[in-house]
């Protein structure tokens, strides 16, 4: 029987990681709710410390990618966990809203950073030579399907006893994992003695470059990064990529469904649905994207979904329940499909060694639009009373987007 590559184990052990940070991330949904009502909070202000988590984990991604060079993967990802798992220890005795925004904004915007940035491109990179494509596919799935899978467990939890066990669950998960990780994640396949799946002979792209200083290296990486168009426009499309999935149907989906009279379970169940749909439709675009043109699949993924957000209102306007359950279907498999062709792009024009660095600016305009739209659809909420107007602009930014990704220069492979 052939031996199974470890490049295969890190790549699991990677996916659970994910997964279970960003559970972190998305149980922000069906907490607003149980916030609002405990705390008499204004719903734009448990929106605003939602927003910042989502903006201050991207915003840090550059920097877990040059952290990771020197400090090396296991060290890094059980710090991360070790920063999640404070945060939500800390949830149990906020009182006011600013300890929200400092609990859930900033200390567990840090501790997700490294999974739902740079650990997914980083994992492909140095871990495969073949397959790099499919890999990003996989790790970019965990990414929302932890987000999303487990909400209507999470909800359920929550109307049975309280969000505060809720909350219990999650750490339990983290802890799971980071025993796992302590005892099997390597640092990379030159310490167990291997090269990377798919590779003959070692090359010089396996070898690290990057050790100096995390935020000079950060930072010559934008640099460098600025001077092209095509970063800027990943980085817009990319902007809006994040308003359009983690901002606004992250944050907003479920209370939108609420104010529809449907359910807070069936709701989450919905989003999760979602989540089990992301899977498939992230994992494909990974294939995808090692064999077609990787600004055409950009460029249907942001249309399908602009169209998408614009039907989505009429939809629950009209009860269309079996129609909505097709829109969650199809935004599940668009969800994050858009993570592997723009790694690969940002790979074909940087270079392997430097993508992951400037890939984490790419996906710190992600959560800038994230936040964005987590904040900003709190606010359409608050003074029009409806979420509606939020969807309907969302649906014809990501047309934009579409018109961005195109006329990338088509890069060679």
């Amino acid at each position: 029987m052939k031996r199974i590559h470890y490049s295969w184990v890190i790549l699991i052990i990677s996916f659970f990681s994910i997964l279970a940070a960003g559970i972190v991330v998305s149980s922000s949904g069906v907490f607003l709710s149980p916030f609002e009502k405990e705390f008499g909070w204004d719903r734009s202000i448990i929106s605003l410390s939602f927003g910042i988590c989502m903006l201050f984990y991207g915003i840090a991604g550059p920097f877990m990618a040059a952290l990771l060079e020197k400090w090396k993967l296991k060290k890094m990802i059980l710090a991360s966990m070790g920063i999640l798992l404070a945060g939500l220890f800390l949830t149990f005795f906020m009182k006011q809203s600013w300890q929200l925004i400092i609990i859930w904004g900033i200390i567990l915007g840090l501790g997700s950073s490294l999974f739902l940035t740079v650990l997914s491109p980083y994992v492909a990179n140095h871990w495969f030579k073949e397959k790099r494509g499919l890999a990003t596919g996989i790790l970019a799935a965990s990414t929302a399907t932890g987000q999303l899978l487990l909400l209507p467990i999470l909800a359920m939890i929550i109307e049975n006893y309280s969000w505060r066990s809720a909350i219990g669950f999650i750490i339990a998960i983290l802890m799971v994992m980071t025993l796992i990780i302590f005892f099997f994640m390597k640092n990379s396949p030159k310490e167990m003695g291997i090269l990377p799946y798919g590779q003959l002979e070692e090359m010089e792209e396996t070898k690290n470059t990057h050790h100096g200083n995390p935020v000079v290296v950060a930072f010559e990486g934008l640099a460098e990064a600025v001077k092209k168009k095509e970063f800027w426009l990943l980085v817009g499309s990319f902007f809006i990529c994040g308003s359009s999935t983690i901002g606004l149907i992250g944050t907003h989906f479920v209370s939108y469904c609420i104010g529809f009279g449907i359910p807070l379970v069936t709701a989450a169940s919905l989003l999760s649905f979602m989540g089990i749909f992301n899977i498939l439709g992230t994992t494909i675009s990974g294939w995808l994207s090692d064999r077609f043109d990787n600004r055409w699949l950009l460029f249907f993924y942001y249309l399908l979904r602009g169209i998408s957000l614009v039907v989505l209102p009429f939809l629950l306007m009209n009860g269309h329940m079996a129609w909505l359950i097709v829109f969650t279907v199809f935004y599940g498999l668009d969800w994050l499909a858009t993570v592997p062709p723009t790694i690969n792009i940002s790979r074909q024009i940087f270079g392997v060694q430097k993508s992951a660095v400037i890939y984490g600016w790419v996906y710190a305009a992600h959560q800038a639009g994230a936040a964005f739209a987590a904040y900003g659809g709190g606010l359409v909420y608050k003074y029009f009373n409806t979420y509606t107007w939020a969807f309907f602009m969302a649906g014809i930014f990501c047309v934009l987007a579409s018109l961005f990704v195109i006329v990338i220069k088509k890069q060679q492979h």
